[in-house]
């Protein structure tokens, strides 16, 4: 039966039914789930040849969702048409004028008196798909608000499609093409009408919430505030406050200097200009204080009789102006940007004053010097918000990261040795001006921050950006603290629509009229990134959000880019790849879009980098440790989301020799119950399958034994499958008969559980092992990390869809008696009613791996042709087994290409169609030709769009 049949069966007349990327859906945004009709419009959008959009109401914000999209189809010339109005008064000018820049774009503007459509048409490879429902073209509607949306397909000769087609097509003609002059003559008259209030989703839908009367605390400053307090009521006189920049963390310390009502406060930081923006913020919070109350000791004042004092760190630390004051002088101090404390001129002050209580505040507490700034301050963090839940709890701006294809070209691309004169040509200030243009700003007008890797560089575009009209400046760390805060106040009054900078203003500076970040430089470090992110998140009345525009060369480190943007500091590399592709994990009204060639780069980044060098390792556990005040174990890297426990565990023998390698280790253990470490290492801390998990729990903390019907019980009650096969499976692994070849010698010896009679029970030598309190709580440590790891997989079924399994893992958990050695594998094995397939979809050119080029392929996200080994005909037995689908389950698993290492995506089962089976000749290495059967598998259940993009 047709597809397309199947699904509108499946849709309206029997659920059961098989379906496919056909299938009718009812979208609605479920933010919890991380589900958005943006994900929809981007999909259809990207795959598109051509499409039409019928919406009354646009943003800026939901006009910025999809331009990467359409600016990936500009470069493959695939061009579409939108048709809007003025209905309302709904349309500002600014979105017109958007609008009007995109290339492959055409746009006219309904007279239809009220306009008010919401539909998407876009034509695909074989079909039509089209999505109407309530939903505008504003980023609320796409992700925030409660709409509901359909989408459907058809056949090119289909009714609804015909009258759909025709209907718009005769709108169009009646309707007026958007013009320069026409936004022109809009702008004239353009008044937002208050109506537009209460109709569809606010006056200004993307308006970020502004205060500008009395400040109260926010949830996450109230939380803080209690917790300042409780720390104070325990004896504390130190904590330290890790917050977000743009959470409003000064205010969040006039608040607690409000609470705490010291008699003398001295406040600290580290440059000048900040110390007006401090204060400012203290006197509206204290205002019923006296002007005199405030003062400033720093290079240009000494008011050194201020109840409240602000004072810059290199005025208070020299031992002049220092020792004007007793040890006991202040009360309370507050240093902000502490994570600076490890310099001399801190320390000094810190250990000059006794305050009854110190408040350090910074953003990113981490270094790489080795300071330990948590024992600075007694490991008493009072408070943490960074920056994915600040976006949560819309403490910041939203944001509209792009990452874009910078220039390049006769195959050159802009890297980290790139010659200056090729970073400031012409074609490639062209070109910038251009991608700064398309993807624009809150308002179209820049108040923009440009980043170079470079002096030379940001003098250099700055001269030319002005020779073309576009007003800027560049500051260096050369550029005197007067000279910054003037070409800042030029910025902000709108004198300048650029600053072009090399990493001065990576913290500590506070423009909150910012609405563009322009990133020209290779990412040095996440940390880095979301310092220079940051710059524009803080809210201001005169933006609705803040746009990113990251221009992404062949650089080493994009890889940092998917790491910063999402927070995962894992380092495991599927999820850095996930964070690329799927970017869902962002809240609210910010957005992350990659170009398509920019996502490739990035990709290209993760396969390279090595993430679990010696060196890396080590920082990021001497980090660790000192915020912990203790020895870190897996589980706490697992709880607190440090470092995927995989890369550390398995970086020597274990975690026991990383360790002793440390310096660390708290005990000793012997060699053999280091080998039972490294088993459990790499067999059980995967999370791959709870069974094992829970029954080394259970019968080392309770020293219990099991029958096999108590094994299945005890599965049962977990919620766990627990036939016989599956019971089997976890004995034969735990007391290792599963494994064969060298990996069965590596463990020889760490047989943790035997079978005595009908009884399972642990080993002889695991039990003396565990003697060594050291040793158990090395076991029981990887155990509680592997429960961690597990949370990915589903506890019901015995593989999870989309997580990653190695060949020996796929056969463990279909039960297979021993495993089978990768190569005697090769792409797929059958056995007992399992049929497994293992496909790379990227072999590269030289296909060393296969004695012929296979063309394994994803053809749409329901379906891969595929072909078998060589020498196969229609008569071998494999290709008897697909063909028997009552009796074999057959199941995908698939890589995009060999960097990825050893582990494949599950995908899930499919259905070999049988009609479609071929044997076909093809060439050998040593040209013979050899002989193969092609077919088609179908999924029974259609692939994630982002996993299947990504594969492709």
């Amino acid at each position: 039966m047709d597809a397309l049949e199947l699904s509108l069966k499946k849709a309206f007349i029997d659920h059961k039914y098989e379906g496919s990327n056909y299938d009718p859906q009812l979208i609605i945004n479920q933010p919890q789930k991380k589900e958005f009709l943006l994900n929809t419009l981007q999909s259809e959008t990207a795959t598109c040849s051509e499409f039409f959009f019928s919406v009354a109401f646009i943003t800026q914000s939901g006009l910025d969702a999809i331009k990467s999209q359409l600016a990936d189809l500009a470069r493959n010339n695939i061009h579409g048409r939108l048709l809007t109005s003025t209905y309302l008064a709904f349309n500002n000018p600014e979105v017109f004028q958007s609008l009007l820049l995109i290339p492959n774009l055409e746009v006219r503007i309904s007279l239809r008196d009220g306009f008010h459509s919401k539909g998407y048409l876009f034509t695909q490879k074989d079909y039509y798909s089209f999505v109407i429902g309530s939903s505008n073209l504003t980023m609320k509607a796409l992700k925030v608000n409660y709409e509901w949306n359909i989408r459907l397909t058809s056949y090119e000769h289909g009714e609804v499609i015909q009258q759909i087609q025709n209907h718009l097509e005769r709108e169009w003609k009646s309707a007026k093409p958007l013009t320069q002059q026409w936004i022109t003559e809009y702008a004239k008259s353009y008044k937002q009408l208050p109506v537009a209030a209460g109709f569809d989703e606010s006056v200004v839908e993307d308006s970020t919430p502004f205060t500008t009367g009395k400040i109260v605390p926010n949830a996450m400053q109230q939380e803080a505030l209690a917790n300042l307090r409780d720390l104070r009521d325990s004896g504390a006189r130190r904590g330290l406050v890790i917050s977000a920049t743009g959470t409003g963390k000064t205010y969040l310390a006039a608040f607690d200097v409000q609470q705490f009502k010291p008699k003398l406060m001295l406040f600290i930081v580290h440059r000048e200009q900040i110390l007006d923006s401090a204060m400012e913020s203290f006197m509206r919070i204290l205002p019923d204080e006296q002007a005199g109350a405030f003062g400033k000791l720093s290079g240009t004042e000494k008011n050194i009789s201020a109840k409240y004092l602000f004072a810059t760190i290199q005025t208070i630390s020299k031992p002049e102006f220092r020792e004007i004051f007793g040890e006991d002088y202040f009360d309370y101090i507050l240093i902000d940007e502490v994570h600076k404390a490890g310099a001399k001129s801190y320390l000094d002050v810190i250990d000059y004053f006794k305050p009854k209580f110190l408040l350090g505040m910074t953003a990113t507490p981490e270094r790489t010097d080795n300071f330990n700034i948590f024992e600075l301050f007694d490991y008493n963090i009072a408070y943490e918000i960074r920056l994915q839940d600040a976006i949560e709890e819309n403490f910041l701006s939203p944001f509209h990261y792009f990452g874009v294809t910078d220039y390049e070209k006769d195959d050159m691309v802009i890297s980290e040795t790139t010659d200056l004169q090729y970073l400031v040509s012409n074609e490639r200030v062209k070109f910038l001006l251009n991608k700064i243009n398309y993807y624009g700003c809150s308002h179209n007008n820049p108040k923009g921050l440009i980043f170079c890797s470079r002096k030379d560089e940001a003098r250099e575009l700055s001269d030319i950006f002005n020779a073309q009209g576009v007003a800027s400046t560049y500051l260096t760390g050369e550029d005197s603290i007067a000279k910054r805060e003037l070409e800042v106040s030029r910025l902000e009054s709108g004198h300048l629509k650029y600053i072009f900078t090399v990493d001065i203003f990576n913290e500590g500076i506070d423009i909150p009229k910012i609405n563009q970040i322009v990133m020209l430089r290779n990412t040095q470090s996440s940390i880095v990134f979301i310092q220079q992110l940051g710059r524009g998140l803080r809210k201001h009345k005169s933006k609705d959000f803040v746009t990113i525009i990251d221009f992404i060369g062949n650089y080493k480190n994009n890889y940092m880019i998917p790491m910063a943007l999402s927070g995962d500091t894992s380092r495991n590399k599927d999820n850095l790849r996930k964070g690329t592709f799927d970017t869902n994990f962002i809240a609210g009204l910010s957005a992350i879009n990659f170009e398509e060639v920019a996502k490739e780069r990035v990709f290209k980044s993760i396969d390279a980098v090595k993430l679990d060098s010696m060196r890396e390792l080590r920082d990021i556990y001497l980090n660790f440790k000192n915020r912990l005040n203790h020895v870190p174990y897996l589980a706490d890297f697992s709880k607190q989301n440090i470092v995927d426990p995989m890369l550390i565990a398995n970086k020597l023998d274990s975690y026991y020799s990383f360790l002793v390698k440390m310096g660390d280790a708290e005990g000793e253990i012997s060699a053999t119950a280091n080998k039972y470490l490294t088993f459990l290492s790499k067999e059980i801390l995967p999370g791959i399958r709870r069974h094992e998990i829970i029954l080394l729990s259970k019968m080392i903390n309770e020293n219990q034994s099991f029958s096999f019907a108590q094994l299945s019980e005890l599965f049962a009650k977990s919620g766990l499958p627990h036939d016989e096969k599956t019971v089997n499976s976890v004995i034969n692994t735990l007391n290792l008969s599963f494994f064969t070849g060298g990996i069965a010698k590596t463990y020889a010896g760490a047989e943790s559980v035997q079978v005595v009679g009908d009884m399972v029970v642990l080993t002889d030598n695991f039990k003396a092992e565990l003697s060594n309190d050291y040793f158990k709580k090395l076991v029981m440590d990887i155990l509680t990390a592997s429960f961690y790891k597990n949370e990915r997989f589903e506890a019901a079924t015995t593989l999870t869809r989309y997580q990653k399994y190695r060949r020996r893992d796929t056969l463990r958990l279909l039960g297979w008696k021993q495993q089978l050695v990768d190569q005697n594998i090769g792409g797929y094995t059958a056995k007992d009613g399992e049929f497994v397939i293992f496909v790379t979809i990227d072999k590269g050119d030289d296909f060393k791996g296969a004695i012929i080029a296979y063309e394994d392929a994803l053809t749409d996200n329901q379906t891969m042709h595929w072909f078998t080994k060589s020498p196969r005909t229609l008569n071998s037995p494999e290709i008897e087994k697909l063909r028997d689908h009552d009796s074999w389950k057959v199941h995908v698993f698939a890589k995009k290409s060999d960097d990825e290492g050893t582990e494949f995506y599950y995908l899930g089962e499919v259905v070999p169609q049988n009609e479609t089976m071929k044997q076909l000749e093809k060439p050998g290495r040593e040209g013979k030709t050899q002989s193969v059967v092609s077919m088609d598998l179908k999924f029974k259940e259609q692939i994630d769009n982002n996993l299947y993009k990504y594969l492709i």
